[in-house]
């Protein structure tokens, strides 16, 4: 297994997939890093040469965040936005949707498992309007 951004990125599958299993890098930025580092997209991380493993890795960490420096980034701002007490900041405190979805329904993921409320729904022999 080839050894990338400290994460061993699985052989079997083609070099621009297997680079995806990298934390901040995506299909657009794979692609971008085999097109500068010179190395076919299609080819199976197995069949890659020390060299070309060593390029992708060079670009990488020179030109882009990943991993844990982009993790710790991610944690950063969102403490910031904690910490001014910014809406989006009190989002994340509650534990609630930042990006303005409806919390009426859905959003389970993030409000977790459901609260039974005594009163709620439809009262016995109670007929529909």
């Amino acid at each position: 297994m080839a050894r990338i951004a400290g994460v061993d990125i699985p052989k079997g599958k083609r070099v621009s997939i297997s680079l995806q299993y990298i934390y901040g890098v995506g299909p657009t930025l794979s692609r971008r890093v085999l097109s500068s580092s010179g190395v076919d997209p299609d080819v199976k991380v197995k069949d890659l040469s020390e060299q070309e493993v060593n390029r992708i890795r060079e670009v990488i960490d020179k030109e882009y965040t990943v991993e844990g420096g982009l993790r710790r980034e991610v944690n950063f701002n969102i403490k910031r936005l904690v910490e001014i007490g910014s809406y989006r900041g009190m989002r994340h405190r509650r534990g609630l949707p930042v990006h303005g979805q409806r919390t009426r329904t859905n959003a389970r993921t993030k409000r977790g498992l459901r609260k039974t409320v005594a009163g709620r729904g439809q009262k016995r022999g109670a007929t529909k309007k």
